[in-house]
């Protein structure tokens, strides 16, 4: 092994897939933004598609590009589209784009003209989360997407909005945007605009919220084995879900230090005995966040050894205890499923202040994904 590595269980994904897809009547499709959540977007992308996903999803132009060219041929749909994309060549690889505003509108309807064929497009709607999406300006969009859809500008595939506390399963809010979501859906019909799919439920309304299913669901941190939230809706085993990533590093250096002694930059923790130091190789540049606490660390010589001190940008020190038999080159396990008693993301997450989502995406690319089918 290299200094780090995260091992990615391909398996578990097609397992987490195929879970979902056990718990709905509605299409599943795999979200795999963000180079997959960390996980690695060609390769979880070939993976669900032979798992038997509907859709194919990302937020960047590029992400949906890449896969085109990589030999996906399952629909796809990139949602973050900002003016000035790659309009042309995106519908001329039948990749569905999603519209917010008037100007992109207009901007995807004439990128359709100059290559000559009709863009495949999904409306977004604010329901009430305020981020993206038509919203106010909706009595006077309709009669634009109207024309448009008349004049055969674009090709209206499906609808969409986004929840704001879908993991929160209690909060009214759900409800609230669900019968906004319904009421826009039907002035799009009121005013003879046909389309075949309504999308609005995430990983947990797929899980809470069956009402929200529609005919597509978005299978985002679910597809790779994490919980939407473990406050709310419990941890991955509560859930059934199986995490995919195991991140490793090795110990670069194990060091006897005495008690009293300050740690890492700023001396900001101090030992409180005699023990040994493990400095593991890796550090913020990789991903690991630098306000990390105590709470999390290493699994190493069969327990757990904490962090102590700041985390740096190639390294961090982990407290191996006095009587631990770790010696230098030794590998870690930095986080896991929690199986065999090493720290889970979700413990990483709660020690950084952070969501587990944030944890798994921030992974560098120093970091070489291995991939495995266990």
């Amino acid at each position: 092994m290299s200094r780090a590595s995260a091992e990615i269980n391909l398996s578990a994904i097609s397992k987490n897939l195929k879970f979902i897809k056990g718990q709905t009547k509605a299409q599943v499709l795999a979200v795999v933004k963000a180079d997959a959540y960390g996980h690695g977007l060609i390769e979880v992308a070939q993976q669900v598609v032979a798992a038997g996903a509907d859709w194919i999803g990302t937020a960047l132009l590029e992400e949906g590009i890449r896969l085109r060219k990589s030999g996906i041929s399952t629909p796809i749909i990139s949602w973050m589209t900002p003016i000035g994309e790659d309009f042309k060549n995106a519908i001329e690889l039948d990749i569905d784009l999603s519209i917010s505003s008037p100007e992109l509108l207009q901007e995807i309807v004439s990128a359709g003209k100059a290559v000559n064929k009709t863009p495949r497009v999904h409306i977004e709607l604010d329901t009430g989360m305020n981020r993206g999406g038509f919203g106010d300006e909706w009595s006077t969009v309709l009669p634009l997407l109207a024309k448009s859809v008349a004049d055969k500008g674009i090709n209206l595939i499906g609808v969409w909005s986004h929840f704001a506390r879908a993991d929160e399963p209690a909060e009214k809010m759900n409800q609230d945007q669900l019968v906004e979501f319904e009421k826009r859906v039907e002035d799009l019909k009121k005013s003879g605009i046909n389309f075949q799919y309504c999308h609005i439920a995430n990983s947990a309304a797929s899980l809470k919220h069956s009402q929200a299913h529609k005919n597509i669901i978005r299978w985002g941190i679910g597809l790779y084995g994490l919980s939407p939230d473990v406050n709310n809706l419990g941890s991955s085993k509560d859930l059934g879900l199986i995490p995919a990533m195991k991140l490793k590093a090795k110990l670069q250096l194990v060091k006897s230090v005495k008690s009293g002694v300050g740690v890492g930059y700023g001396s900001t923790a101090t030992t409180k005995s005699d023990t040994k130091l493990g400095v593991v190789a890796m550090g913020y540049a990789d991903g690991i966040p630098r306000n990390t606490n105590q709470s999390a660390g290493v699994f190493v010589d069969g327990k757990r050894a904490p962090i102590i001190g700041r985390v740096s940008m190639d390294q961090f020190v982990v407290d191996l205890g006095a009587s631990s038999n770790a010696k230098t080159g030794d590998e870690v396990i930095v986080f896991g499923d929690g199986s065999g008693g090493e720290y889970t993301v979700d413990e990483w997450a709660k020690a950084s202040g952070t969501i587990n989502y944030e944890i798994v995406t921030r992974i560098g690319p120093r970091v070489p994904r291995i991939y495995s089918r266990e």
